[in-house]
């Protein structure tokens, strides 16, 4: 039936003509934006994930950013490390040097000084954005006034990832960095129990693991001082009491007890000694501050050479330490950038659009548009098609 009030077929036509005007501005949006899910309307479930992902993505850019800052510090702690084992070994050279019964031991000083200024320069500057890991208090005062003081750890955490569980929980995870006296140079609390401002120990005084234990006479070990009891141990030759076991640390040719306890830093370190401010153009204050006014030149200087050999292992096995994190620091960087790309290569497979398909398609709807407009143009002529049948 022919109509002038109802045109059936220009209805059918326009209504074509509107969905594919709709799939064309869609696809024209694809093309525009290289999205295929951009809005939560387009798919909810996809357009929620990557929008946590993308957050997510953010976070770990944020993480790579702190972690550099973390390496920086790492890095410049380390290579303060390794400026003063150089130093260090040195001035060892130096202590062999003054050996020689000739060496003029105040030239040798003036050297050494001037090494010790280095040490405490290197030690100064190794600050990166405000921290300097290698001088920090890792010791507290003891209750008891000139008591061997208490060692402490200083934690410095440098930002490692950031993570989300199956729960959706999310956490920050760090990597640790202890600082203690194994790896600090300089002791900031005034104990003095760094590795360049730690004294050496007095003539008589062993150190074993981390106890210390003063010489006695081998007539006091009787029954009260049994070796293995009452913090007695012997290295096969001599006998030694343990420093926190309160006791008597010397006796008379008769055995009779006259020391005192070996509790205190006075009566275990030999102040002025450290290898930062020994002095070997004075070998009589030298003896004197080492407990033993009696030792040789020699002896004296074999047991500073000892004690900066002792340092100097310290200071490589913390500059070994500090390596070590900061070839994980490294490690965990390059994770992090692939974990990164990973998740923003996981987002576009949700979300991004094919433009090859895309395209295509585009092409398709043009054409279709205007087949569509051509239609509709046919079915709005039919009522004047009607008109001739009144002619």
């Amino acid at each position: 039936m022919a109509s002038i009030l109802t045109n059936a077929s220009a209805m059918s036509a326009l209504q074509t003509l509107r969905n594919i005007s709709s799939n064309l501005e869609t696809t024209q949006g694809r093309v525009s934006t290289g999205l295929r899910v951009g809005t939560a309307s387009d798919n909810a479930a996809y357009w929620s994930i990557a929008t946590t992902m993308r957050s997510d993505n953010g976070a770990l850019s944020a993480v790579s950013e702190a972690m550099g800052l973390g390496a920086a510090k790492v890095d410049t702690a380390y290579a303060g490390l390794e400026s003063s084992i150089d130093v260090m070994q040195e001035i060892k050279n130096k202590l062999v040097t003054a050996q020689e019964s000739s060496a003029d031991k105040s030239k040798i000083q003036e050297e050494i000084t001037q090494l010790q200024d280095q040490l405490k320069s290197i030690a100064d500057s190794a600050s990166f954005s405000g921290e300097n890991w290698l001088k920090a208090a890792v010791s507290s005062e003891s209750t008891t006034a000139g008591n061997l003081a208490t060692l402490e750890t200083v934690t410095k955490q440098v930002v490692g990832s950031f993570t989300r569980d199956s729960n959706g929980n999310v956490k920050v995870q760090s990597i640790d960095v202890d600082l203690d006296s194994t790896n600090v140079l300089f002791d900031t609390s005034g104990n003095k129990m760094g590795i360049l401002d730690k004294d050496a120990l007095q003539a008589d005084v062993a150190k074993v693991g981390d106890s210390y234990y003063a010489a006695v006479d081998s007539d006091v070990v009787d029954d009260t001082y049994s070796e293995g009891a009452n913090g007695l141990w012997s290295d096969g030759t001599n006998f030694y009491v343990k420093a926190d076991e309160n006791k008597w640390v010397a006796a008379d040719s008769t055995g009779a007890v006259t020391g005192a306890a070996l509790t205190t830093i006075a009566a275990v370190f030999a102040d002025g000694t450290s290898v930062s401010e020994f002095d070997i153009s004075d070998m009589d204050a030298l003896k004197t501050a080492l407990g033993d006014a009696t030792l040789t030149d020699a002896d004296a200087i074999d047991l500073m050479i000892s004690h900066v050999d002792a340092q100097l292992e310290a200071a490589t096995s913390a500059a070994a330490d500090m390596g070590s994190v900061s070839m994980r620091l490294d490690l965990q960087e390059d994770f992090v950038s692939k974990l990164s790309d990973s998740i923003e290569r996981g987002v576009g497979r949700l979300v991004d659009a094919d433009m090859n398909e895309e395209s295509t398609r585009l092409s398709a709807l043009q054409t279709q548009q205007q087949l569509a407009i051509q239609a509709l143009s046919i079915a709005n002529s039919d009522s004047q098609n009607i008109l001739s049948l009144f002619r």
